[in-house]
């Protein structure tokens, strides 16, 4: 199969049709083989009953329904785990990405060989209470995580069948997929300029909050990618930064009475000085750094994942009963 749509939706019934429609004559007007797995977030209005439609209408169609409102990244997960295509392409289901992109999304991918190609919606239909925070978040994203990418948060991008199956997503983290492909190792990642239209129906399900969210966020699967099997070069080089601080504040304080008594000078004593307890206080936190970092390092040597970067498949769906799958 050439490829897989994976589009994860909540409350979308008007739009499901329109965009089942859109994306099949696309694909076949470009003689590409195709699935479309929409996976339903719990949604409260008809969504499942249209996808339950278009896919006993369509072979092609395929639907995944979850029990109550898990998230975009669960879904985005489960839907990867399920696809079969070569090419693995995301989308919103609101048709303000437009299928019409595909066929140049899968192009980059074979035949310039791309394993992540991310859209970039560089004229964007959103409100400036929208634009403004999007832009200081792609910033700092690119700063912290390398990757020159501007919209990391942008929903349409396409993926050789290899990354989605050797990735994670969870929580919040499908604003940070490109990065979290390059912290699996798949380090050739590109950018595509596309269209982006105006929401046709309903409303967007993300409020202001996200973006405090994926701050947190960025901080959380940065440091995770960086020091998940070495926790100890972050908590001990912290602990004896720490510790040798501290340290090095009591031995000067302890050298400066020694100079004060041997010159028989009058000095406060060493623990009368509130930069002596900031130093003992230095000391302390380092040392349970130190201890933070011994028993994470041997968290991690215990794991039964420890290794899970050699794995070139993941595994099935777990719990799978808190889904709902049509036959």
């Amino acid at each position: 199969m050439d490829v897989s749509l994976v589009i994860p939706l909540l409350n979308e019934e008007e739009s499901l049709r329109e965009l089942a429609e859109w994306i099949s004559r696309v694909v076949k007007d470009n003689n590409l083989t195709y699935e479309i797995i929409f996976v339903d977030d719990g949604s409260t209005d008809s969504s499942w009953d249209v996808i339950t439609a278009l896919a006993a209408e369509n072979e092609h169609i395929k639907g995944i329904r979850f029990k109550r409102n898990y998230g975009k990244s669960a879904g985005l997960n489960v839907g990867f785990e399920a696809s079969e295509g070569d090419i693995v392409i995301t989308m919103d289901a609101d048709l303000q990405d437009s299928p019409d992109e595909i066929p140049s999304l899968v192009s980059m991918i074979r035949e310039q060989g791309f394993d992540l190609v991310s859209g970039y919606k560089k004229k964007r239909h959103d409100p400036i209470t929208k634009t403004i925070p999007t832009k200081l978040f792609n910033w700092t994203t690119r700063k912290v995580s390398g990757i020159k990418l501007h919209d990391f948060n942008c929903g349409l991008k396409a993926y050789k069948r290899d990354v989605v199956k050797n990735i994670e997503v969870y929580g919040e983290m499908h604003r940070y997929i490109p990065v979290i492909a390059k912290w699996t190792g798949f380090k050739n990642i590109g950018e595509k300029v596309v269209f982006h239209q105006a929401r046709k129906y309903g409303k967007s399900k993300f409020g202001f909050e996200r973006f405090i969210n994926g701050f947190l966020d960025l901080l959380s699967i940065t440091f995770v990618g960086k020091f998940s099997k070495k926790p100890m070069h972050f908590f001990g080089t912290m602990g004896m930064i720490f510790f040798l601080l501290g340290g090095g504040v009591s031995i000067y304080l302890i050298i400066m009475k020694l100079v004060h008594i041997s010159n028989h000078t009058v000095a406060r004593d060493v623990t009368d000085q509130p930069l002596f307890f900031l130093a003992l206080v230095a000391m302390i936190i380092g040392t349970q750094l130190f201890l933070a970092g011994y028993l994470a390092e041997m968290i991690a040597r215990v794991s039964h994942d420890r290794n899970k970067y050699l794995i070139s498949e993941k595994k099935n769906i777990k719990n799978t009963d808190s889904l709902n799958n049509p036959s």
